[in-house]
């Protein structure tokens, strides 16, 4: 299936720059799969439009400030890095910039020497690995005081402007898992009082973990979708979110997936009859038309670039047809887009 075909045109000024003054207060275009229509609501109706007896799973991570500025140590360049992954107490994952400068033997200075790394291994992409000195505990603290929320390149902010409320708002408020490098964007609509008014509805709960990656955003560069793999994320499922949708499937009452994490994490955990078990794991999972998906019977979605890997995995569940046409209907409403924009409920 070409790539080209799950495209959409996307006026630039419909990219939310920033987040409504409210969380809850953002848009919803509810998306019926039985009909295959559509219709303008907003996100504090959520509880109206959802089905009775539904369990909502939602993604608990957190964002660390994962972006770090330095310098080559003796060249003094100033250089950029992009903590990717963890690969023991000392060492990271990274994408560096500029990464023809930053080369297997290097060492990089952070905060005028309170800590540096080596460059131990290079990869493509400017992907580096990094050992760090000083190692954990201290390690997680200096990130915590002297690196930066790393939000999404579509999101435009002046270098050093990046606000106090910008952290705040780009973390969902049932955030408790560290290690995301991304927020679970479906989840930032939701406050306190939603989720109470959700529980006093009858609507069940549950949170899993999700640490949300570069493989989620990474660019799919091939003609044909087929041939994309998705790089490995981890996820947890523990014993009483696992006990809660294996009741629910036996029940028939329906699962919504709070953002496409969370389905990635469900679909990987099932089994054939819609049981997932409990755990820790890795998923490459690559959801994309034509997935039977096992596990999840609805879902809420932010809106999504256009040929990306969510885009394709919110065109699997709903129809390619449906969801474009949706989208060119959120285009022509004047909706907002992307991480800090609307919603879309798909029922």
């Amino acid at each position: 299936m070409l790539l080209s075909t799950f495209d959409y045109d996307l006026p630039p000024e419909l990219i939310a720059q920033v987040p409504l003054p409210e969380r809850d207060a953002s848009r919803m275009l509810v998306v019926d799969r039985g009909s295959g229509r559509w219709f303008d609501s907003v996100f504090r109706n959520l509880g109206a439009e959802l089905p009775a007896g539904a369990l909502l799973v939602l993604n608990d991570v957190s964002v660390f400030p994962a972006r770090l500025t330095g310098r080559l140590e003796g060249g003094g360049k100033q250089v950029e890095v992009l903590l990717l992954r963890r690969t023991d107490d000392r060492s990271w994952e990274a994408l560096v910039r500029p990464a023809k400068s930053i080369r297997a033997g290097c060492r990089l200075v952070f905060e005028k020497g309170e800590f540096a790394a080596e460059v131990v291994e290079e990869s493509a992409e400017g992907r580096r690995r990094l050992r760090f000195e000083p190692g954990e505990p201290e390690l997680s603290s200096l990130f915590e005081r002297y690196g930066r929320t790393p939000l999404p390149p579509y999101i435009k902010r002046p270098e050093g402007t990046l606000s106090a409320d910008d952290r705040e708002r780009y973390q969902t408020v049932f955030a408790s898992e560290t290690g995301a490098i991304a927020a679970p964007t479906a989840g930032l609509h939701f406050t306190p009082a939603t989720l109470d008014r959700l529980g006093e509805r009858g609507f069940q709960i549950e949170m899993i973990t999700h640490y949300v990656g570069y493989g989620t955003f990474q660019p799919i560069r091939c003609t044909s979708i087929e041939d994309h793999r998705m790089e490995r994320e981890r996820y947890r499922i523990g014993e009483g979110a696992s006990a809660g949708v294996n009741r629910a499937k036996r029940e028939a009452r329906p699962v919504y997936a709070v953002g496409t994490t969370v389905v990635r994490a469900l679909e990987s955990a099932g089994r054939d009859g819609g049981a997932i078990v409990a755990g820790a794991g890795e998923t490459d999972l690559f959801i994309h038309p034509p997935y039977r998906f096992r596990v999840v019977d609805g879902l809420l979605t932010n809106f999504h670039l256009p040929q990306s890997t969510l885009l394709l995995l919110t065109c699997a569940f709903a129809g390619q047809d449906l969801v474009l046409g949706a989208y060119r209907h959120a285009v022509n409403e004047r909706y907002r887009f992307f991480s800090f924009g609307d919603c879309m409920l798909i029922r």
